[in-house]
C-alpha cells in the first residue's frame, strides 16, 4: 500500500495496556474535516459520498494529475519541503564530491535544465544506439542486453537477486518475463484495448522517427519492435496469475536453467553483466522463458537490433529534449492515465531525484523535517496495533490452537521499520557531474545494479530499505516478515499530534493494521515468521479461511467502478482482506484505549464513527476515467471509494456506530460477510 510522512505519531505507553494519545495534552480538534462531509446521504447507503461527499464536488482532478486525493495532497506538502532541500543544495557549488549535498545538487541543477536537453536533443544516448547498431551474433546481442540491464533500460527479460524465497538467510539470482511496455499483457490481445494498441502503435513510430532523425545509420521498419513485445507477452503472464507465488517459483541449477534455455547466451550475459560465479537461479516465469527461448531462433538478429532501439529511446526519453520527452508523456500519460499537462520542470525533476538519489535525498529530509522523537511516537503505536492483533488472533473461533501458535509467532517475529534507515548506504562512489542529465541517471542506475550483484552469494542485509524516506507509502515484505513506514506518510490526514485519538485509530492506526495483516493475507500467509515461504497451516483451517476470502472475492467482484467494468476481486483479494484486517485492528486497539470508558462525543460524533469517518477521509480520491480503467487491470488495490464501502461493510462494528440495518445499500447479510479476524 502507498502512504507519508514528516510529523509525529501519537504517544502510548509500551507494555500490554492502552493509553490515549492525548492524554496530559489539550485537544486541539477532532481530526476529521466535518467540510468534506455530504450529511444529506445516509452513512449506510454510500459512506464514501457521506464522509466525502463536498470534498470530491470541490476538488477535480487537476490536468497535470490522473488522479487527486490524500496521497496527493501529501506529496504536494512533501514536494515543498524537498524543493526547499535541493534549491540550497543546487547553489552550493563547494559541496563535497560524492557528498550528499554534492550528489542531490548536481543532479536535480541538471534536471532543471531543460534549455541544455533540447540542444542536446538525443545526443546523450548516441553511443548507446551505436552499440546497438554494431551487434552482428546472438552474442552481441546478449552482451548489449546485459549492458540495458546494468544502465536500468528494459529489453527481453529481467534479472535481479534479492532473498530465496524458501531459504531467506540467503541471496539467490531470479530471470523474470519483461521487455513488453503496455500495462498487462492482456492489452496486447483483449478487445477492450484495441483503440491503445493502436496508438501504442503510432506512439512507437513516432519516438522511432525521432531515433532516425536523429542518427541516420539506424534503419528501422516501427513495426518491428511492436510485434515482438507482442510476441514476449504472448506467454507471459497477466496481473491475476502473477498472483500465484508458488507458480513464480522454479529453482534450477546455473547448469539445468544453460541446458533448458540453450538459445540465449547466459554465459555471455552474465560475464557482461559483471556477476559473481553462482551455482542456483529461480526461473519466475517457465511459459515466457521458452517462448523467448524459441524467439532466439525465429526472430533475425536485426529484428532483434530495431527492437532495442526502442526500448532505448523508450527508456531514457524522458530523460531527453522536450518534443521527445512530450510525444512519451503523450502516450503513457495522457492515452493511458487521462493526464493532460505535464507537471512543471521542478516537480518532475524533483521526482527523478528521488527516484536515483533516493537515500542521499531523505537522509537530508529526515535531518530536517524528521525526529527522533517522532520515530518513537509511531513505535508505540505499532506496539498497540500488535497487541490489539495478538488478541484477535488468540480469539478468533475458527483458527484452531497450533495454526494460532504459528500466526502468534509470525507475529512476534515481525520486524518493524519506521521513519528512516538506522544504517544509511554510502554513495560516495557515485558519480553525479555536470556532462549530462541523461547519463547522471544511468550512471545511479549502474549504482544500484553494483550494489544488487555484489549481494550474490551473501547473506541477506534486513537492514535494508525498498523505499526512499521522502516516499508517501509503506508496505510490508514477507521474505524479511517487516513492516516498513518512511517518514513522508506521518502527517494529515493520516496522522496529527493534535487530533483527537479516534481519528489516528483510524487514520495511521488502521494503515499499521493494513500492513501487519499483510503478513496474514492470502500471499503472506504462504510465509513463515523467518520470511520462508512455508507451509504452517492446517488443512481445515486453510479451508476456512479461503471460504472466508472467498466472500470478499465475489463481494468486490460485484462493485462496478465505471461504465460497464467492475472491480477484479481475485487481483484485489491481497489488499482487500488486509484493509479489513487493518480496520478492524484499529477499531479494536482505539476501543483497548478507551479503557472500558464510553469514546467522548465530538462535533456531535462518538469516537467509533470518527474513526470510521477518518478512514474515509484518508482515502478520499477522484481519479480520471482512463486511469481508473487502467488501475482496475493491473492494480492489485481496489479503487479507493470500495476500500472505504468493502471493509465497512463487513464489520458489525461499523453497523453499529450508524445504525446500518438491511434496509441501507451498504448492508450485507451476516452469513454473506467476511469474518476472518
Amino acid at each position: 500500500m502507498n502512504l507519508n510522512c514528516s510529523i509525529v505519531i501519537c504517544s502510548v505507553l509500551l507494555g500490554l495496556t492502552f493509553q490515549s494519545c492525548n492524554q496530559n495534552k489539550a485537544l486541539t480538534h477532532a481530526g476529521i474535516n466535518i467540510d468534506y462531509m455530504d450529511t444529506s446521504v445516509l452513512p449506510g447507503d454510500d459512506f464514501n459520498a457521506y464522509s466525502n461527499g463536498i470534498w470530491l464536488k470541490q476538488n477535480p482532478v487537476p490536468s497535470t494529475e490522473s488522479r487527486w486525493g490524500s496521497f496527493n495532497e501529501i506529496g504536494e506538502r512533501n514536494r515543498d519541503r524537498l524543493r526547499s532541500i535541493v534549491n540550497e543544495v543546487a547553489s552550493d557549488k563547494n559541496a563535497k564530491k560524492g557528498s550528499n549535498r554534492q550528489l542531490v545538487g548536481t543532479f536535480y541543477r541538471l534536471a532543471l535544465d531543460s534549455s541544455r536537453a533540447d540542444a542536446e536533443g538525443l545526443a546523450p544516448i548516441k553511443s548507446l544506439q551505436n552499440e546497438i547498431i554494431g551487434i552482428k551474433t546472438a552474442e552481441d546481442l546478449f552482451k548489449v542486453i546485459a549492458r540495458f540491464h546494468k544502465r536500468g533500460i528494459s529489453a527481453g527479460f529481467g534479472f535481479y537477486v534479492t532473498s530465496d524465497l524458501k531459504d531467506s538467510k540467503l541471496n539467490n539470482q531470479y530471470i523474470s518475463q519483461g521487455g513488453f511496455n503496455l500495462p498487462d499483457k492482456d492489452y496486447f490481445f483483449q478487445a477492450k484495448h484495441d483503440s491503445i494498441r493502436i496508438k501504442y502503435q503510432d506512439h512507437i513510430q513516432k519516438m522511432m522517427a525521432f531515433v532516425a532523425k536523429s542518427n541516420a545509420d539506424v534503419k528501422v521498419n516501427a513495426l518491428v519492435p511492436y510485434e515482438l513485445e507482442k510476441k514476449l507477452a504472448s506467454k507471459a503472464m497477466n496481473s491475476v496469475e502473477r498472483r500465484d507465488i508458488q507458480a513464480q517459483y522454479n529453482p534450477m541449477t546455473y547448469n539445468e536453467f544453460k541446458s533448458r534455455y540453450a538459445n540465449l547466451k547466459w554465459d555471455v550475459y552474465f560475464s557482461e553483466l559483471g556477476t559473481k560465479a553462482f551455482t542456483t537461479i529461480v526461473v519466475e516465469h517457465l511459459a515466457f522463458m521458452n517462448e523467448l527461448n524459441t524467439l532466439m531462433q525465429t526472430v533475425k538478429i536485426e529484428d532483434w537490433k530495431a527492437y532495442l532501439q526502442w526500448q532505448l529511446i523508450n527508456a531514457t526519453a524522458s530523460n531527453l529534449s522536450g518534443d521527445v520527452e512530450q510525444q512519451d508523456f503523450n502516450f503513457f500519460e495522457t492515452v493511458l492515465r487521462g493526464t493532460k499537462v505535464m507537471k512543471p520542470r521542478w516537480k518532475r525533476a524533483l521526482d527523478q531525484t528521488d527516484r536515483c538519489l533516493g537515500e542521499p535525498l531523505g537522509k537530508l529530509f529526515v535531518e530536517k523535517y524528521f525526529t527522533a522523537e517522532a520515530k518513537a511516537k509511531v513505535n508505540t503505536l505499532v506496539d498497540n496495533l500488535t497487541l490489539a492483533y495478538r488478541e484477535r488472533i488468540t480469539s478468533l473461533d475458527w483458527m484452531s490452537a497450533p495454526t494460532k501458535k504459528q500466526a502468534l509467532s509470525k507475529l512476534d517475529k515481525i520486524i518493524r521499520k519506521l521513519g528512516y534507515p538506522d544504517k544509511w548506504k554510502d554513495h560516495s562512489s557515485l558519480s553525479i557531474t555536470d556532462d549530462s542529465y541523461c547519463m547522471n541517471i544511468i550512471r545511479s542506475n549502474e549504482f544500484k545494479h553494483n550494489d544488487m550483484i555484489q549481494k550474490i552469494g551473501k547473506p541477506v542485509d534486513r537492514s535494508e530499505w525498498g523505499m526512499s524516506t521522502p516516499t508517501v507509502n509503506a508496505y510490508y515484505n514477507p521474505s524479511v516478515n517487516e513492516i516498513v513506514f518512511p517518514a513522508g506518510i506521518m502527517q494529515p490526514p493520516f496522522f496529527d499530534a493534535n487530533a483527537d485519538d479516534a481519528a489516528n485509530y483510524g487514520g495511521i492506526g488502521a494503515i499499521i493494521g493494513h500492513e501487519l495483516t499483510h503478513g496474514f493475507d492470502d500471499q503472506g500467509s504462504q510465509f513463515d515468521g523467518h520470511g520462508n515461504m512455508k507451509d504452517w497451516w492446517t488443512e481445515a483451517d486453510k479451508k476456512q479461511f479461503k471460504a472466508r476470502t472467498s466472500l470478499l472475492v465475489k463481494q468486490f467482484s460485484g462493485y462496478v467502478a465505471i461504465d460497464t467494468l467492475k472491480v477484479n476481486g481475485s487481483l484485489t483479494l491481497g489488499e482487500n482482506i488486509a484493509d479489513l484486517g487493518g480496520l478492524t485492528m484499529a477499531y479494536y486497539a482505539y476501543k483497548k484505549s478507551l479503557n472500558g470508558n464510553p469514546s467522548p462525543v465530538i462535533n456531535g460524533f462518538t469516537g467509533e464513527q470518527r474513526l470510521f469517518i477518518s478512514w474515509a477521509q484518508g482515502w478520499k480520491n477522484n481519479s480520471k476515467p482512463e486511469a481508473t480503467k487502467q488501475r482496475l487491470a493491473t492494480d492489485p488495490h481496489s479503487p479507493a471509494k470500495f476500500r472505504i464501502l468493502g471493509p465497512m461493510s463487513n464489520m458489525q462494528e461499523f453497523y453499529e456506530a450508524f445504525k446500518v440495518s438491511e434496509t441501507n445499500q451498504m448492508y450485507i447479510p451476516l452469513a454473506s460477510r467476511s469474518l476472518i479476524w
